[in-house]
């Protein structure tokens, strides 16, 4: 086992936290460590396609419906007079997990209900007998013997030869994960496509499904059958704000998965009564925190600048056109918005004299080219988009400065086209 040292109750041990995160807590901590890495890789690649697919809630109720397949193979091993040992336990909850979802398919195709509605049907109904089945093993056996290390997680007390095994599971998958992408990420991008071509979606689906079973039984032992579900939804979700290509999701979220299983079974390992399922989590959601504020594209501090960036600039765009419309007007017009006219004299678009505020050339040219998109959009929706002339000032005001070279180019030649007399 990993062994627990703190220097006091109070205290976090963050040498001994970073002698494990450097291999040189022992040799048995090592393979812990490296298995639990590499578990947290395979659901960060699994986890990715699954959200691909959106099949996310799929794991979570294969997750929950684990738990009547470990209590039940300790009952049953309990009964037949054997020792319940991690392979049969983990050989029920995996058996549970494919039942509930062949549950979940045979009312998908079956039945008029959604598959929202099967997966939470099944979820509730499995994780409600697997509570059922515990606490007649409380009232029977007195205790639920290793039955609370699946359930809660606790990597700390693995020995070399589970780690050994999970980490081979969790390479076979990985194995797997890389043959199939190409297919995975087809059947998730678009199935009619995948049908049409001649690919077997059925079975694309089962072998997702069938890696999703293998990472959930897999991680029982580290991060437990109710948290399990989190390194299959948390690292891809992290890693979707980053990118918007398969290849750089799929690294990222397996090594967002692998990073945090392995400084979370650390911190587990070191810290007294920290449990290990929950700190991997909290690892992992602090990785999709970071994420969420500063993924340059999709995080809410770059989302809050580019609000901000295109206020100013539609805020600008307004002003100059109105003074490329307007004539004898004064900077006291404009002393409201005092700011906005101090911003467009240092980006020299404005200059002001004895009070009246002129353009600039590049102001004017810029001004002209606002004005020439308002009025090039408005006769677009007008005659293309059949709009009545009443109804168009709002839409235009907003996509008049957004409008791309590319854009404006093409509607030009419709509008030109359109405004070509006929013979």
């Amino acid at each position: 086992m990993i062994a627990l040292t703190a220097s006091a109750p109070a205290a976090v041990p963050w040498h001994d936290i970073w002698n494990i995160l450097v291999l040189r807590g022992g040799h048995n901590a090592t393979i812990v460590m490296i298995g639990s890495g590499l578990l947290g890789l395979a659901a960060g690649l699994v986890g990715a396609f699954a959200l691909l697919r959106k099949r996310s809630l799929s794991a979570d109720a294969l997750s929950h419906a684990t738990l009547p397949g470990l209590a039940g193979a300790f009952l049953i091993a309990q009964w037949a007079g054997i020792a319940p040992n991690g392979a049969i336990l983990l050989f029920g909850a995996a058996l549970a997990g494919l039942i509930a979802m062949w549950c979940v398919e045979l009312m998908t195709h079956h039945t008029r209900l959604t598959e929202d509605a099967a997966i939470g049907m099944s979820l509730s109904v499995f994780f409600g007998a697997g509570i059922v089945l515990l606490t007649v093993i409380q009232r029977h056996g007195g205790a639920q013997g290793g039955l609370k290390g699946f359930i809660y997680g606790q990597a700390a007390s693995m020995m070399s030869d589970e780690a050994m095994l999970t980490g081979g599971i969790a390479l076979g998958i990985i194995l797997v994960s890389f043959l199939l992408h190409k297919e995975l990420a087809l059947v998730a991008f678009d199935e009619a496509f995948a049908r049409v071509g001649g690919w077997r979606v059925f079975f694309i689906d089962a072998m997702l499904l069938l890696l999703v079973t293998l990472v959930t039984v897999a991680g029982l032992r580290i991060v437990g059958a109710i948290l399990i579900v989190a390194m299959l939804i948390i690292p891809p979700a992290a890693a979707r704000l980053w990118t918007d290509r398969v290849s750089f999701l799929l690294v990222l979220s397996g090594l967002i998965g692998g990073l945090s299983a392995y400084v979370g079974v650390a911190i587990s390992a070191t810290v007294p009564h920290a449990p290990t399922g929950a700190v991997i989590v909290l690892s992992a959601g602090a990785v999709f925190f970071v994420s969420l504020l500063a993924a340059p594209r999709r995080g809410l501090l770059a989302i809050t600048l580019h609000h901000i960036s295109l206020h100013l600039k539609v805020s600008q765009d307004h002003a100059l056109r109105r003074l490329l419309l307007a004539e004898h007007e004064t900077v006291s017009q404009y002393k409201c918005v005092w700011w906005l006219f101090s911003m467009l004299r240092l980006r020299r678009l404005v200059r002001v004299h004895k009070g009246t505020p002129t353009l600039t050339p590049s102001g004017a040219a810029r001004a002209t080219r606002v004005a020439r998109n308002h009025k090039l959009w408005t006769q677009y929706l007008i005659s293309r988009a059949e709009i009545a002339p009443s109804h168009v000032d709002w839409s235009v005001d907003q996509v008049e400065h957004v409008l791309s070279p590319e854009l404006i180019a093409e509607l030009e030649y419709e509008l030109a086209r359109a405004e070509a007399p006929t013979s």
